[in-house]
């Protein structure tokens, strides 16, 4: 028994002989490959701030890589918009912006560009296309001796200077014209689609409004003919709210400051028309039925 025990000690103190000295043997290859790494980071880094340093100083050498590189970012864009370049090219057009509908508001005057820029941030829409609105509203009406501020006050009830608007009855762009009712007056613009450019729509709607204002004998009895709402007792308050749209655009022409919040103040009393107002509705859009009340009419309009 003591041979067998001598001969398990034995075994034990070689195992654990083993064990230690594998312990030291992977501890020491493993600080000695850190080091080792340690070593070759610091070489590595030595290195390349030598090299930088060394370009630093030689111009012509700095000014060569710099080429390189510069060539090389150049050809990773063009190669990554080469396909891209080439159909935008095939689709360009340098005279497309005689289409646009657009004006600097700086080129215009002081009240037409107060009203342009109050426009455009109550209705959320560029100041440019708005300018090119205002302009032609005080230039039409000049002509027509109708209030540029009323044309405008139009457009923002009727559309909120959407251009390419159509109610379900038909009115379209920014006047909401029945264009198919009024398609001789687009006749002299090229035909019907013009309704959807903006300066010909507010054209066309100048002359319809002012054929109202006409028929009708004021201003206020011209819009209730203008909505389709002549022989109505109630014309859902159209003409009240462009008449306090009108009130602001005034206001701000005058150059009073009025929030682009503002609410619009309609009177409470509807418009009436006057007793010497006769004969049959003039067509702009379809007034309300029997069985369809007036402002239910309206708000289908807007």
């Amino acid at each position: 028994m003591t041979a067998l025990q001598n001969l398990v000690s034995l075994l034990k103190a070689a195992r654990q002989s083993v064990v230690s000295s594998s312990s030291v043997f992977l501890s020491d290859v493993g600080h000695g490959l850190l080091e080792v790494s340690h070593n070759t980071l610091a070489l590595l880094g030595l290195l390349l701030v030598s090299a930088l340093l060394f370009i630093a100083g030689q111009r012509e050498l700095r000014h060569a890589v710099e080429q390189r590189t510069l060539t090389w970012l150049q050809a990773r864009h063009e190669a990554r918009t080469e396909g891209t370049m080439d159909a935008l090219a095939d689709l360009s057009e340098p005279d497309a912006i005689a289409r646009a509908t657009a004006y600097d508001p700086k080129d215009l005057t002081r009240q037409q560009a107060a009203v342009a820029i109050w426009l455009s941030r109550r209705y959320h829409v560029a100041p440019e296309p708005v300018s090119r609105l205002v302009k032609e509203a005080w230039t039409v009406g000049a002509k027509t001796h109708l209030e540029p501020t009323l044309i405008l006050a139009i457009m923002a009830i009727e559309s909120s200077f959407n251009p390419f608007a159509q109610s379900p009855v038909g009115a379209q762009g920014l006047m909401q014209v029945m264009t198919q009712v009024h398609d001789d007056k687009y006749e002299a613009f090229g035909g019907n689609h013009a309704a959807f450019d903006p300066v010909t729509n507010l054209r066309v709607g100048v002359q319809v409004l002012k054929e109202c204002i006409a028929r009708a004998g004021s201003v206020e009895a011209g819009l209730r003919y203008y909505v389709g709402a002549a022989n109505l007792a109630d014309d859902g308050g159209y003409a009240g709210k462009v008449l306090a749209e009108q009130e602001h655009l005034r206001l701000v022409a005058a150059g009073k400051s009025i929030s682009v919040t503002a609410p619009l103040i309609v009177p409470t009393t509807p418009v009436t028309l006057p007793a010497t107002v006769t004969g049959p509705d003039i067509d702009t859009k379809p007034a309300a039925t029997a069985d369809k009340p007036a402002n239910e009419q309206i708000a289908l309009l807007h």
